[in-house]
């Protein structure tokens, strides 16, 4: 039993430091969208546009975590026992993707309220798309091309390079739209959810106040 539970606490040692590094980067975006989005003051200042410009660099993390999977599966592949496989390494990995995920939409949602206030409804879904292309580009070159959000400042013509190449290859582009369309229904059915959830939270402090 001793044995058993030793090799659980490497197993979930060994994955959870990349899974806190790559949900830190996930969070990024979704406290500045609280920041940009929700705050009372509606004035766009340069700080706003920096904000906004890091935001949008940033988001992909959040999505990209959906690609983590992956580890998973070379988790389940490294000859764990059943136990740890089901108990530790399935748990600790859906968490982690279901976490980044969740920030993804939670800074969609925001965006998407800030659209609304600003009397610009009718481009949600236009803007909902957009930024579901433009994370699917960055998936792509996060996963496969290895880039981070930083290299957009750091060697930007390099970044722009690479998209531009890979935008004319058959495979890149598939890959990137194979994610798209990865993207646009788990945004969709995670946004049905949460949205649910925010709405009953609602209703709840609401009878409660009332109640009060």
């Amino acid at each position: 039993m001793k044995g058993l539970l030793t090799q659980a606490w490497k197993a979930w040692h060994r994955h959870s430091r990349w899974m806190a590094w790559n949900l830190f980067l996930a969070f990024i975006p979704l406290a500045l969208s609280y920041w940009l989005f929700r705050r009372a003051s509606k004035s766009r200042s340069v700080l706003w546009w920096v904000g906004f410009l890091v935001f949008v660099a940033f988001l992909p993390n959040a999505p990209y975590l959906l690609t983590d999977i992956i580890h998973l599966i070379g988790a389940v592949r490294a000859g764990y026992s059943i136990w740890i496989v089901t108990l530790v390494l399935i748990p600790q990995h859906l968490f982690a993707i279901l976490a980044g995920f969740e920030a993804y939409v939670l800074s969609l949602i925001n965006l998407t309220h800030y659209l609304r206030q600003q009397g610009l409804s009718k481009f949600i879904l236009l803007a909902e798309l957009i930024t579901h292309a433009l994370c699917a580009v960055g998936i792509y070159l996060g996963r496969f091309i290895r880039f981070n959000s930083w290299d957009l400042v750091t060697q930007p013509d390099n970044v722009i390079e690479t998209v531009l190449n890979d935008l004319t290859a058959k495979r890149p582009v598939l890959v990137m739209a194979i994610t798209f369309v990865v993207l646009v229904v788990f945004y969709w059915l995670m946004k049905q959810v949460t949205l649910g959830l925010m709405l009953r939270w609602s209703q709840k402090r609401s009878g409660s106040t009332a109640s009060g």
